[in-house]
């Protein structure tokens, strides 16, 4: 068995506020890949961001709070619908097209995901608003979760497929494990992905491990409320703690926007009718 070192360089840890309110920042650069960028704000009531504009497109998911967010082309005024993710309530979010500069005026405190990947310029700027959202439960037994899919392959964008996920307690999530780090279409499309999680109550800890077939790679995190981790390639479950509940948003981007995936041949069977049947009891 490898030693890990109990520090992964896949874990970035929460940082209190900077003085613009950032608590993550993720670039390519600092994952070592070439799609996702991923940050996080914590704004108080009254506080601004401007942001200027780049060859990116952007998704602004509202974790928590309301806002009103303005760019050349649209203003959206006073959005938001849930103080707090585990309300488990659809949250807003907003597409920002490449080359457009935009500013977010937080209306309450607001915790808001900057959600990044090359763009393309194919899209316009666009309000994405609860009803535009799907839901869907998942898994059976102890392998059950919720998704909010808030920016789909099936959905307009250029590189950024954006998701977010429920597990309660006792549950695993991301799993049976899976990955996407092969573009080798139509089996599987080779994503970056970041993780950023949150627990309820906030004191708590989750797992998450990303590993690789040959473990060339292979972390296990102690992840705590408002982590990241980031998955270069390989599986990447989740399973959460007795007493604790966890939500991620899942950013993904490559240079296919499509999301195939394949299963760890180990855990496959948990995605069949017996091991449904076992837990329907």
């Amino acid at each position: 068995m490898s030693i890990r070192s109990p520090f992964s360089p896949l874990l970035s840890a929460y940082q209190p506020p900077n003085a613009q309110g950032k608590t993550q920042s993720i670039t390519p650069a600092s994952a070592g890949w070439q799609y996702v960028g991923f940050e996080v704000y914590e704004l108080q009531a009254g506080q601004s961001l401007h942001m200027p504009a780049t060859s990116n497109e952007v998704c602004l998911v509202l974790v928590a709070g309301k806002a009103s967010i303005t760019t050349p082309s649209m203003t959206f005024e006073h959005i938001g619908d849930r103080m707090d993710p585990f309300e488990k309530k659809k949250p807003y979010a907003v597409y920002i097209a490449p080359n457009e500069a935009y500013s977010v005026v937080a209306d309450t405190m607001l915790e808001l995901a900057v959600c990044q990947a090359p763009g393309k310029g194919n899209h316009v700027t666009r309000l994405i608003a609860p009803d535009d959202i799907a839901a869907e439960k998942r898994g059976v037994g102890k392998n059950q979760r919720y998704v909010h899919n808030i920016l789909p392959d099936d959905q307009p964008a250029d590189s950024l497929l954006v998701v977010e996920v429920f597990t309660d307690e006792g549950c695993s999530s991301s799993y049976p494990s899976h990955k996407h780090d092969n573009d080798a279409q139509p089996h599987e499309t080779y994503l970056e992905e970041t993780y950023y999680h949150r627990i309820q109550p906030d004191q708590g800890f989750c797992m998450q491990r990303v590993y690789t077939d040959d473990r060339s790679l292979d972390e296990c995190m102690a992840v705590y409320n408002k982590d990241v981790v980031q998955v270069p390639k390989g599986y990447h479950p989740v399973a959460t703690m007795a007493g604790y509940n966890n939500y991620y948003l899942n950013v993904m981007a490559g240079p296919t926007r499509k999301w195939l995936f394949t299963w760890e041949p180990d855990h496959q069977w948990i995605n069949t009718p017996a091991y449904a049947k076992l837990h329907s009891k």
